[in-house]
């Protein structure tokens, strides 16, 4: 079979390193061009089992505005991803939240939690 080159521009840090990799019958044989060896873990990892990070919103019930921000609380597989948001569609979370609540814990049983990345009072607090 074919040696297969895949370049990726790796984002683990802000050196940006464009790193190739020569892969032949699905094995990682050469991996060149990170300056780090984080770039190395990085080009493996997203070669074998891509994550990303989701940000999306979920809505909120009594909040003062009508959309939660939320975030994965680490990585997801890529291939989840669309699936999870589609998910988080659904979700319904009530005022008042705090930065960091878990709103959907575990989401689709990938051992991830979807937590909120901002406070959100209800509308129905009083102002002190």
């Amino acid at each position: 079979m074919a040696v297969e080159k895949r370049v990726l521009n790796c984002i683990n840090c802000p050196m940006g390193c464009e790193i190739t990799a020569e892969i032949k019958d699905g094995i990682i044989e050469k991996i060149a061009g990170n300056n780090c060896q984080r770039g190395e873990v990085y080009t493996r990892e997203e070669i074998t089992a891509p994550k990303r990070m989701l940000t999306s919103t979920v809505r909120i019930r009594d909040g003062v505005l009508p959309l939660l921000p939320v975030v994965s609380v680490r990585a997801l597989p890529k291939e989840k991803v669309m699936e999870c948001a589609a998910f988080l569609r659904q979700v319904i979370v009530k005022a008042p939240v705090r930065a960091g609540d878990v709103v959907a814990a575990n989401i689709l049983g990938l051992g991830v939690d979807i937590a909120a990345s901002r406070d959100m009072d209800s509308r129905h607090a009083q102002k002190v």
